[in-house]
């Protein structure tokens, strides 16, 4: 039932995904007593106080800066620098809950908000650390949610990117590129697929790759992985299955020889 909600949410247009409702209902095949609505409802809140707080005159600035104060300094939400791998920071009713998460997740959180005070704001995917900024012709400023929506500007996430790789990496036009509601929650999944797989939680990785798969069909990383997932678990058909598909969609794949001499073993 959870998958098939799922499935109809992020296979429509993709401005019309509602990026909180989707996320809230893969956290429910996690969480099954989580109730949706609630959680939206709280996103409302979080939205109508905020509205409350604005200025007449709403500059970009103001907005971000009177967000900042509602979310980080009133309502405490912060990243979570001491746990960055446990999976409740990749499920939105948890990081409502415990006002803590990561990088995609809080700007999952103030894009929300800003969507519902009419504030047009786009997450990014810069290398190493998703951020998000107003969709404003030239504005130039960024926003990184998880180190309480500290503002940045293009020279900031130069030298953010230098931290992270150890050299100089000029911000190019297409890493603020605005990303996509289904690119976003592919990101969300992704970051839980991993987490699962570094704790050998076989069935609930696979549960989350299915779900990948529902965004990206046929994507032949995922089809390849769920294949050697149904091979750890032992279900040796639905592996097969998979890793032939594999092969058969990147008959040239780096790792095609290695998953021929997998085959080979499994039959």
């Amino acid at each position: 039932m959870i998958m098939q909600q799922f499935s109809l949410e992020i296979n429509q247009p993709d401005h019309k995904i509602n990026v909180a409702k989707a996320a809230l209902l893969y956290a429910k095949d996690e969480y099954g007593y989580l109730d949706i609505e609630d959680y939206l409802n709280r996103l409302e809140t979080m939205a109508s106080q905020i509205k409350k707080r604005l200025p007449g005159t709403s500059y970009p600035l103001k907005v971000i800066k009177v967000i900042n104060q509602y979310l980080f300094e009133q309502l405490g939400f912060q990243g979570n620098q001491n746990d960055y791998y446990d999976p409740r920071n990749s499920y939105l009713n948890q990081v409502i809950d415990r006002g803590m998460g990561i990088p995609i997740t809080l700007s999952v959180v103030y894009l929300e908000i800003a969507k519902r005070i009419n504030f047009p704001m786009v997450g990014i995917g810069i290398p190493g650390h998703f951020m998000i900024r107003p969709d404003f012709k030239d504005v130039g400023i960024f926003v990184d949610v998880f180190n309480q929506g500290e503002i940045l500007f293009k020279e900031d996430c130069e030298a953010k990117l230098k931290e992270i790789y150890q050299q100089n990496i000029e911000l190019e036009p297409h890493f603020i590129e605005p990303v996509s509601n289904q690119q976003l929650l592919g990101r969300m999944l992704t970051n839980l697929k991993y987490i699962y797989l570094n704790r050998q939680e076989y069935v609930k990785m696979l549960r989350i790759i299915e779900l990948i798969l529902l965004i990206f069909p046929n994507h032949p990383i995922e089809i390849r992985d769920r294949g050697l997932l149904y091979y750890q678990i032992e279900e040796w058909q639905k592996a097969i299955h998979d890793l032939q598909l594999y092969l058969k969609i990147l008959p040239t794949a780096q790792d095609g020889d290695a998953i021929r001499q997998l085959l080979q073993k499994i039959e």
